[in-house]
């Protein structure tokens, strides 16, 4: 047996089938997309958490070779470069750089350092203003310290 198409008959899509398919994907997407939304704000959190406890430890490394931590005129850029005075080699305590690279937070806004703390008298604060960059706020523009 043998089947036999005509000749006149074309082998393409209806604009019925092709609006099918269409809000068939439009449908998926309006339940998937959502999910996804804040998936990048919990990532950018997920990320300063990590940072302020990375600055956190070279911060007490900081504190072990040079028995005080950097006062709030130095700030944390003394983890990167010798503190004023102090020249890196085998006569100073210094004995960084701490960390490769200072970074700003995962919203593009400098860590904040105070010593002495609000949060800890007698070490230091560090901390993220999140998205907001502002001290304070709730939910993604709440603060990410070391507290």
């Amino acid at each position: 047996m043998k089947i036999q198409l005509k000749k006149n008959s074309s082998a393409a899509f209806t604009l019925i089938e092709i609006m099918v398919v269409v809000i068939i994907l439009g449908i998926l997407a309006a339940t998937i997309i959502p999910q996804f939304m804040g998936t990048t704000q919990d990532a950018k959190i997920s990320a300063a958490k990590s940072q302020v406890a990375e600055l956190e430890s070279a911060l007490e490394r900081f504190y072990i070779h040079m028995d005080r931590y950097p006062t709030a005129e130095e700030g944390l850029k003394v983890l990167v470069d010798p503190p004023a005075g102090a020249e890196a080699g085998a006569d100073s305590k210094w004995r960084g750089p701490y960390i490769k690279q200072l970074r700003n937070d995962p919203w593009g806004n400098p860590y904040q350092y105070a010593f002495p703390g609000t949060h800890h008298p007698t070490s230091f604060d560090l901390w993220s203003r999140g998205a907001d960059g502002a001290d304070g706020g709730e939910g993604p523009n709440a603060d990410i310290g070391n507290w």
